[in-house]
């Protein structure tokens, strides 16, 4: 600043000298730090009336050229380092710097970083940069470590970090070893060990899981129950069999697997899609799916979500429950009875279909990192492990306003089921069959 004050005095000195003899005028150029003018220099120059004079403005490492400002009405271009000065008069310019700042982002196995992505990225100084930390399915985001100081907050993966120094940041996540699944009078727990528990309606069978091992992943439909095993097959109990929704046994090569009423889906590690069961409303013609990262499935449809946010849907959709086809930065589905919820890498929520019972009042939410649906309810984990629900409160499926420590949930056709990180289980609604009979267990 002190510089530029002399050259300001000096200016106005030429200026006078110049207002004389009427034939030229002053140029007085600076530069903030981060850079120089290395064309004409930086200092005081005269020039006679009418000269272009080139301008080049160069960044010291680690800076880049913003912007000229002062007298910049005769300037070619205040932006570009490279320009040109018309001198009709005195003028004092001033070229600006800015220095730059890397980011490189990095994450663990189990999720990554989907804003601004993985790898370096460069900010001027500053800058608030949106992080956004998606986990895989069966993982939950624990927080970001490295260089976390201007993170606004490392156990949110949703946040924001401000740029004044390089930084490396890592975003954590942690396998949901053990977790829990409803059905429509059923719910599933399975636990760490690789074993299964189940309550509510045995009728069709259902509740027989308590043979089942090394279980990765459980998935309840209205009538059966099926289990994923850590080597890619599949196993199923119960259903209405002549629907086939229980055919699974030569499945093979499976990453993930969703429930409808009556018929089953398996994603392949692949990202193609299989499906067998009911296919009345063609919520089973999946066949041509590719690139898909998750599925999930209802009464009378099946979603799929593509690696690049899209998502496709296929059944009934009577309601709208398939109308998706415009949705984008998705994350995560879930498929209602009625309606379909998306959660997007924001943390914020999109559903479409039939709104009987508000469930797809969703579009105040935020801070969301899991939704479940059930027949006419939607349910929203925040990243602060509390939960909010939206819909038809039938039997209390609702009243979740004091649950707190949330790892993952879950949702049945009327109850609500919330998984805590202490491995115990809570569970709210219907609970005609014993559904919500979860007050024992331990799935740590």
């Amino acid at each position: 600043m002190a510089r530029v004050s002399i050259f300001l005095i000096t200016v106005a000195l030429i200026a006078s000298m110049a207002g004389c003899a009427g034939e030229s005028y002053a140029l007085a150029i600076a530069s903030t730090d981060g850079g120089s003018v290395t064309t004409p220099g930086e200092g005081m120059f005269t020039y006679g009336e009418g000269t272009v004079v080139n301008l080049v403005a160069t960044p010291n490492a680690g800076y880049r050229f913003v912007d000229w400002t002062g007298d910049v009405g005769t300037i070619g271009n205040v932006t570009a380092g490279t320009t040109n000065i018309t001198m009709n008069g005195d003028y004092f310019i001033t070229a600006n710097f800015v220095a730059m700042y890397d980011l490189t982002i990095s994450s663990t196995a189990g999720g990554n970083v989907t804003i601004p992505g993985e790898g370096t990225f460069t900010y001027d100084a500053g800058t608030v940069v949106s992080l956004n930390a998606t986990p895989d399915a069966n993982y939950h985001f624990v927080n970001w470590t490295g260089n976390v100081s201007t993170i606004a907050d490392v156990n949110v993966a949703a946040t924001d970090i401000t740029m004044n120094g390089n930084y490396f940041v890592t975003g954590n996540f942690e396998g949901i070893n053990f977790m829990v699944s409803g059905g429509h009078t059923h719910t599933l727990g399975a636990k760490a060990d690789g074993s299964v528990v189940a309550v509510g309606s045995n009728y069709y069978g259902q509740c027989n899981v308590g043979n089942w091992t090394d279980i990765t992943q459980v998935s309840a439909g209205a009538w059966h129950t099926v289990g994923l095993k850590s080597d890619g097959t599949v196993v199923a109990m119960g259903g209405i069999r002549y629907y086939g929704e229980c055919d699974v046994g030569n499945w093979m090569g499976i990453a993930q697997v969703a429930t409808g009423e009556y018929h089953t889906v398996g994603l392949k590690a692949d990202g193609t899609v299989v499906a067998v069961g009911w296919n009345y409303n063609g919520q089973c013609d999946v066949g041509d799916w590719t690139g898909i990262t998750q599925v999930a499935a209802s009464w009378r449809h099946t979603l799929g979500l593509r690696s690049d946010g899209t998502v496709v849907a296929v059944g009934s959709n009577d309601d709208g429950r398939c109308d998706v086809g415009n949705w984008s930065d998705i994350t995560q589905v879930a498929a209602g009875g009625h309606h379909t919820v998306g959660l997007k890498s924001d943390g914020t929520v999109v559903a479409v279909g039939e709104n009987w019972g508000g469930g797809c009042d969703v579009s105040g939410w935020t801070n969301i990192v899991q939704v479940a649906t059930g027949e006419y309810h939607t349910v929203g984990l925040k990243s602060d492990g509390t939960v909010l629900v939206a819909g038809y409160n039938y039997e209390g499926l609702g009243d979740v306003s004091g649950w707190t420590n949330i790892k993952q949930i879950a949702a049945g056709s009327e109850h609500t089921v919330g998984l805590k990180y202490d491995g115990t289980v809570v569970a709210v609604g219907w609970n005609e069959s014993g559904q919500c009979n979860v007050e024992g267990w331990d799935l740590n």
